[in-house]
């Protein structure tokens, strides 16, 4: 293979290479969780569907009508004695009609239809609460991959930059070793620890490879490969005190408010358990459009109509002793509700007070591995110069190349750990 034919191909694949990459920005990320991601477009069709349900219950307070029509044909008529003796027929019209119509508008159930229709409502905002909280749950997954994505690449740059110092290391020790001042052993040492340096790399390189493919299914992409911003580490976060993020929280929780949704739910569940205690109320209407008349002897060969209106009182006297208890469990139903309030409310209070400490901490590590960072370089260079100088062994070096690598780490993994503890108190709140 020619050198322009080789220059074109590693051209292409630089192209390619380029163009299987994507920028996300954090709001870039929440758009397309939201666009693509099938927990929430499952959740969508749940809201829609209690939208429906709640259309259903409305409906209860419409009219009821039913019409029948029935065309017949009529055999004669028999009429015998009590005893089954002297039977006698008469015929009659062969053909028959009829057409009835009834309708009956619901005006007083106990309260059962407005309780359903409440019940149905409660129903729909409760699929609405859990498609947020949901949305906070997949927005936090998401995030916290795209975090692991940066804190990855950043712990490439530092074996890379670490490896680079190894490598300069070894041209170091090989001159001394042209100069008699070192042996071959201490070259064989450095390389082994620029080997481990070298797997330590590509074990991040492999582990950023499985957290993208993920990231990239949670986001409905192919396979490319994702550039986060990692200018959100240079970021300065609120720093609010715990008190707004509890008050935040008491809010805008999607916990508190299903157990609050749960309670008002229990309490419709109960009203319609003792509406079956109560009558039934409902005008009524019909008319009855039929022929021949077949009550008479002989029948009459003619159509006639009968209409009415009226008022009818339902009520079954079952339900005196069957109500009782469906009411004692929707009374139990109740004060289960109402007592899960206080122990959702103490948990989620515990939650926002531990993530906010470990927000705290999370600048007071930051700057304990900045000074961990300096410290080490400066031991490093000591160390470095001291052996040079044939004043140090090279497991003192070796011990410095570590702590500094190692302090280098931490300091990146700081960095994110501060953007991290803040979304996750926001995560908490259902504030995301």
């Amino acid at each position: 293979m020619g050198k322009k034919s080789l220059m074109w191909l590693l051209l292409l694949g630089l192209i390619t290479s380029a163009n299987a990459q994507r920028k996300l920005s954090i709001d870039d990320l929440f758009s397309l969780v939201e666009e693509n991601n099938s927990q929430l477009k499952s959740g969508r069709i749940s809201v829609e569907s209690a939208s429906h349900g709640v259309a259903s219950a409305k409906s209860n307070r419409l009219p009821s009508v039913n019409a029948q029509l029935t065309g017949s044909f009529n055999g004669d008529v028999v009429m015998m004695d009590r005893d089954f003796s002297n039977a006698t027929s008469f015929s009659q019209p062969r053909w028959g009609n009829s057409f009835v119509v009834e309708a009956q508008q619901t005006i007083y159930a106990g309260g059962a239809v407005n309780a359903g229709i409440k019940l149905a409502e409660l129903g729909k905002e409760m699929e609405e609460t859990n498609l947020s909280g949901t949305r906070n749950n997949v927005r936090f997954s998401a995030l916290a991959q795209y975090l692991e994505l940066i804190k990855l690449d950043n712990a490439v740059r530092v074996y890379d930059e670490n490896i680079q110092l190894m490598n300069h290391l070894i041209e170091q020790v090989n001159a001394k070793r042209d100069e008699g001042m070192a042996l071959r052993n201490d070259i064989t040492r450095y390389e082994l620890q620029l080997q481990e340096l070298t797997l330590g790399k590509r074990k991040v390189e492999d582990a950023r490879v499985v957290v993208n493919h993920q990231l990239c299914n949670a986001l409905g992409l192919d396979d490319e490969t994702i550039v986060p911003d990692i200018s959100i580490t240079d970021l300065k976060y609120s720093q609010e005190g715990e008190a707004h993020w509890q008050s935040l929280s008491s809010t805008e929780s999607t916990d508190l408010k299903k157990v609050e949704l749960g309670t008002q739910m229990a309490e419709q569940k109960l009203k319609i358990a003792k509406s079956d205690l109560l009558p039934k109320i409902a005008l009524v209407a019909a008319d009855n459009f039929s022929g021949p008349f077949t009550y008479d002897i002989p029948p009459v060969d003619k159509n006639f109509n009968i209409w009415y209106v009226g008022i009818g009182v339902q009520y079954s006297l079952g339900n005196i002793w069957k109500s009782n208890k469906k009411i004692s469990q929707a009374k139990s139903d109740l004060e289960l509700s109402e007592s899960q309030k206080s122990v959702v409310a103490e948990m989620l209070n515990n939650r926002i007070q531990e993530a906010y400490t470990l927000y705290m901490q999370s600048y007071v590590e930051l700057e304990t591995q900045h000074k961990s960072v300096e410290l080490a370089t400066q031991n490093y260079d000591v160390i470095n110069e001291r052996y040079l100088n044939s004043l140090a062994l090279i497991t003192d070096m070796l011990d410095a190349s570590n702590i500094k690598l190692s302090a280098e780490l931490r300091e990146v993994d700081a960095l994110v750990n501060i953007v991290f503890a803040y979304h996750k108190l926001k995560f908490i709140a259902n504030n995301l």
